[in-house]
């Protein structure tokens, strides 16, 4: 079961938790979603809770609605995706993440890359 935060609206919650699926590959680029009432009974949610995170995927252009036949993931979307996303570390989190390394004495050294 799912546990949700207060500090963000649930909808963007699901989609973020859509979004890493997504990056694992599930479903597979052109595979359709589960269905609005599949996710919301899987997450215990509203379907148009559901339904509006479905719309936040489809406004990032992984996702497409066919008409009659649900959701379908994109052609292309995983590598969409992991651009944004490495785009995003490498530009706001890497930056943040080091100064934090540097207040606090950390070095290449102390480090553990595996």
């Amino acid at each position: 079961m799912q546990h949700w935060s207060e500090k963000l609206p649930l909808y963007q919650q699901l989609a973020e938790h859509l979004l890493q699926n997504l990056l694992e590959g599930d479903p597979p680029e052109g595979e359709a979603m589960p269905s609005v009432r599949q996710l919301a009974h899987q997450h215990l949610i509203n379907p148009l809770t559901v339904a509006r995170a479905l719309q936040l995927l489809d406004a990032q252009g992984l996702l497409e609605n066919r008409r009659g036949q649900g959701w379908f993931v994109r052609q292309g979307a995983r590598l969409r995706l992991l651009e944004q996303q490495r785009a995003a570390m490498l530009n706001t989190e890497w930056p943040q993440l080091r100064q934090r390394l540097a207040r606090l004495g950390l070095g290449p050294q102390d480090l553990q890359w595996e």
